[in-house]
């Protein structure tokens, strides 16, 4: 049995178009996961001058922390943060006064974020099983093993780590 032409033009377009897709997005999802793409946007300057000094810069890209590796959630983070491509573009937060009248609220969404998925990414690398308690600082090592004992996440006392802490604003607002 023949298939009509047009069928089987579609179905070669199809193949062709998932054959595009899969690898030309698995392309474009690498290249969006470099830390050069995330420092690209003008109101990435502060942030990615801010991980140049942290000490993550030897060991961790924005991808690891900010991206998970599982493609359904690695979607679900690229539209999450598709929002602030979209603000840089449209002038929101495109100079660093703007991204600073803003930051604030832009590292709750993030700290809010991470908190409901227990500190993901932190956890990739940093686990309570993996701390040595003997070599951290007594008052150290208390905390870790408090936060162990009573379930906390790595974000609610690591604001700052990566990134300075933004200070809270003095005036209320709201993205448009």
């Amino acid at each position: 049995m023949r298939l009509p032409k047009g069928v089987v033009l579609s179905l070669l377009a199809v193949l062709a178009g998932g054959f595009v897709f899969t690898f030309g997005g698995s392309a474009v999802l690498q290249y969006t996961n470099t830390t050069a793409f995330c420092a690209s946007c003008h109101s990435m300057d502060t942030v990615a001058a801010e991980y140049r000094q942290s000490a993550h810069v030897s060991n961790a890209s924005c991808a690891d922390c900010h991206v998970p590796q599982s493609l359904g959630p690695m979607l679900k983070a690229k539209l999450f943060a598709a929002k602030d491509v979209y603000h840089e573009v449209v002038g929101t937060i495109d100079t660093v006064d703007k991204f600073e009248a803003w930051r604030w609220k832009l590292a709750n969404v993030v700290w809010d974020k991470m908190t409901a998925a227990d500190s993901w990414e932190c956890r990739a690398c940093h686990t309570f099983t993996a701390m040595d308690y003997e070599n951290q600082a007594r008052r150290v090592a208390r905390r870790h093993r408090r936060a162990e004992q009573e379930g906390e996440t790595c974000i609610a006392c690591h604001k700052g780590v990566a990134h300075t802490e933004p200070l809270p604003p003095t005036a209320t607002v709201s993205l448009p």
